[in-house]
């Protein structure tokens, strides 16, 4: 009997009560589930805590759904707009096209550009072969003629690469010279390869096409008989400027195309300038025909642009700078930023529910394990609620969703300290590349991931996941412990998402007296980091809750909340590294990577960032000379205790995982107070690379002051004031002994303060600056 298993996702993550949300889901080893909405509450089933809470809600859409195996389109591609078969050439024909191969040896048929049937074998393309090799074929349907080029392809070289048919004489050519310069591929000049190849040979017959064939970039139309028509022969590799003519060109004009000349007119029927469409402010899908007939295509699965081209001279590494060096698009054959999956159910939300963390729980089968799916979503009120809201870290969800550093990343292990924990979801996402990658992940191809989405099954997004990494909650399923806090104390709350925030700016945060955030805000987008600085000097209360935060810069675009851009550039440690000269985002223009590299530190905004990490045990704080001033005495009222959390949901502390501290060379407000510090951390504990101009002896835990978790308060402008936990820990350790601990005493001080309208206790919090350089 096949195994029960059950995926699916929602259309949005952030909605409003009142707003229609329509469900994905895809099944195997079943065609019904039982499906029930429920409140989530806590996520985390360690028995220190108090275990998985759900509260099912009744609502139209609970009960039995029918449901099927559904298909993901993997590897992303371009297809041409051609409603009149301008493409479809059955005489002569030129290809061409400049190529910078990622991965040519891989052992199967890579199609670069072309109108091909591969089940059928009718039509044309230029591609690369099992062999590496350029290869020009074309197909009729019960024969295919072929021609291969002499040498194969190098990896990451960039080429000019042409094919023409005369069909008057039968002649086929295939036209392979380098075009790499000292900066734009892999290899430089003194390497002793022969990259060009110029063959001919006679075809017997000439081409036939299907009418229903699409022109593709990076793929050929293929079939299933369940899935349909569907994308396959997919390239990995980058594509500059490309085009078709209905003739075959001659060899000096293929000499000019070569070298960068403007394309002759006659016969051309379509001519893709992969550098038009740059603005300022980046790129989108689309690639524009810049012939007559306007033969426009369009990206699958986000092909990656802003990238470097066949003509890049390093002398600008930006595409804002030199747009006519960046017409490199990237494709990868196991792409994924979108399941597109049909609808299997749909839910208009209750006027009566209330804020809060929600989720479509779907069981078939025996509704355990991998029978078992949560669809989470979040819901927020036509108007604000209550004083405080809580807001979830989508955006870093995203950027870890999926991810399977535990198996692919060498630097793992030495960081946890353990091998991985791995379990039935963490196996299915790594055999299973339908559910796609995340940021911290690599392409089958050896790229970084730049792009991930959430219209597809999020595995790891989901309550009771622990990461198989460090054998912990993470992100999502850690963050319930902050929520499950709020719930127990019997706070009026309402939540917020980063797209929220995003979208609304300050807008959505200032209807609430105090926001808190979650444990891991990380990734944060420009209109996100002005959004939650404007907040709080206008007035607004901020708990930092976690660590690491406000650290990694990221984009969406206007019209598009699903997908999120990331590239990996500067400091930390880091999954991959964007290449040289494609640091910068093309869904914004702005750098990638950190954002202390454009001098906007995590310290200017909340008081403290990172200052490292381990996954070894956590450690407690201790109270520092700031927590005993007499004005502060509000924020440990009713702890008597000089160390705070040693416990924890999260390895044994409240400090630790990953540690923000204080720091006056990066902008911690003068007037910020240290209320409690860590301290003792572990070997396996290591400073980030911006704690000292290079690694050395004695950079980690046990010999390194500066590798702690700083707990930070300061007012602001207006009544606005912000306290910053700096660890990941800290909001995993409320749980402990049911919420009744020294850290939830603490935070409940807090939080009280913040939420109540009115100037803040403890009279004249003003205090003298402490002066830039005077570190603690």
């Amino acid at each position: 009997m096949a195994q029960v298993k059950v995926f699916g996702y929602a259309d949005k993550l952030s909605l409003k009560v009142g707003e229609p949300v329509q469900f994905h889901v895809s099944a195997d080893g079943t065609d019904n589930v039982e499906a029930q909405l429920v409140r989530l509450i806590h996520g985390d089933e360690h028995p220190d805590g108090p275990g998985f809470i759900e509260e099912e809600i009744d609502c139209a859409a609970n009960g039995t759904w029918k449901v099927e195996k559904q298909f993901t389109q993997v590897g992303s591609f371009l297809e041409v707009a051609d409603p009149e078969r301008k493409l479809a050439l059955d005489g002569s024909i030129t290809l061409h096209a400049f190529i910078w191969p990622r991965w040519p040896e891989r052992g199967h048929r890579q199609c670069i550009i072309g109108r091909w049937d591969n089940r059928r074998n009718f039509g044309y393309c230029l591609g690369i072969n099992r062999t590496g090799r350029l290869e020009f074929w074309v197909g009729q349907g019960d024969e295919v003629d072929y021609l291969e080029a002499e040498v194969p392809l190098e990896k990451q070289v960039w080429y000019f690469v042409a094919a023409t048919l005369d069909v008057k004489t039968g002649r086929a050519t295939i036209y392979q010279e380098s075009v790499a310069n000292r900066y734009n591929s892999l290899l430089g000049k003194v390497t002793p390869i022969d990259y060009r190849s110029h063959v001919s040979e006679v075809f017997r017959f000439r081409q036939k096409n299907l009418p229903e064939t699409p022109f593709l970039m990076a793929g050929s139309r293929d079939h299933h008989m369940l899935r349909g028509d569907f994308v396959s022969e997919l390239y990995c590799g980058k594509i500059d400027r490309c085009g078709v003519y209905d003739r075959a060109l001659a060899r000096e004009e293929l000499d000019g195309l070569r070298n960068g000349e403007a394309p002759p007119a006659t016969g051309m029927v379509a001519y893709w300038d992969t550098t038009v469409g740059y603005t300022d402010k980046g790129i989108g899908d689309d690639v524009i025909d810049i012939g007559s007939n306007r033969l426009n295509a369009k990206g699958y699965n986000r092909p990656v642009r802003a990238m470097t081209g066949w003509n890049w001279n390093a002398r600008n590494d930006c595409f804002r700078l030199a747009p006519d060096q960046y017409g490199g698009i990237e494709f990868h054959s196991d792409a994924v930023i979108d399941s597109k999956w049909k609808a299997t159910n749909s839910l208009t939300l209750p006027e009566t529910l209330r804020s809060g963390c929600y989720a479509m729980r779907l069981r078939g089968g025996d509704g355990t394990g991998l029978a078992e799916e949560y669809i989470v979503f979040f819901v927020r009120p036509k108007k604000p609620t209550g004083r405080i809201a809580f807001l979830f870290s989508t955006a870093t969800y995203l950027a870890y969703a999926n991810e399977r550093f535990a198996l692919d990343g060498s630097i793992v292990q030495p960081m946890g300290g353990q091998p991985p924990t791995i379990t039935e979801p963490d196996i299915e996402m790594y055999k299973n590349p339908e559910f796609g990658l995340g940021a911290y992940d690599h392409h089958i191809d050896g790229a970084g991931v730049c792009y991930t989405g959430y219209h597809r099954p999020l595995l790891n997004m989901r309550p009771k996941y622990r990461i198989s990494a460090f054998g912990m909650p993470w992100n999502f399923p850690a963050d319930l412990s902050i929520l499950a806090w709020l719930e127990h104390k019997g706070y009026d709350y309402d939540v917020l998402t980063d797209e929220d925030i995003h979208y609304e700016g300050a807008a959505a945060m200032a209807p609430y007296n105090c926001v808190l955030n979650s444990t891991h805000p990380e990734y944060y987008s420009e209109p996100m980091m002005d959004a939650t600085e404007d907040y709080i000097s206008g007035g607004g209360r901020y708990i930092c809750m976690g660590a690491n935060s406000f650290c990694c810069n990221v984009a969406f675009r206007d019209d598009d909340p699903t997908v999120m851009e990331c590239r990996k550039v500067g400091g930390h440690w880091k999954a991959w590294l964007a290449c040289p000269g494609e640091y910068h985002m093309a869904t914004t223009g702005q750098m990638g990577g950190l954002w202390n590299k454009i001098a906007r530190y995590g310290q200017k905004l909340v008081g403290v960032t990172m200052a490292g990490e381990g996954f070894a045990h956590c450690r407690p704080y201790k109270l520092m000379p700031d927590a005993y001033d007499p004005e502060l005495a509000w924020m440990t009222a009713g702890i008597e205790d000089e160390i705070i959390g040693d416990f924890g949901l999260g390895n044994g502390g409240a400090a630790g995982i990953e540690m923000d501290r204080y720091h006056l060379d990066f902008g911690t407000p003068p007037n910020a107070k240290v209320i409690a510090s860590s301290g003792g951390h572990p070997d396996n504990y290591v400073a980030m690379d911006e704690e000292g101009a290079y690694a050395h002896q004695g950079f980690s835990g046990t010999h390194n002051h500066a590798l702690r978790a700083d707990m930070t308060f300061f007012p602001s402008h207006n009544g606005g004031a912000v306290f910053a936990t700096g660890s990941i820990a800290f909001g995993m350790a409320l749980p402990i002994n049911n919420f009744d601990n020294n850290v939830s005493q603490l935070l409940g001080n807090v939080v009280d303060a913040f939420a109540r309208p009115g100037p803040l206790p403890g009279g004249n919090l003003e205090r003298k600056a402490v002066p830039v350089g005077a570190e603690r």
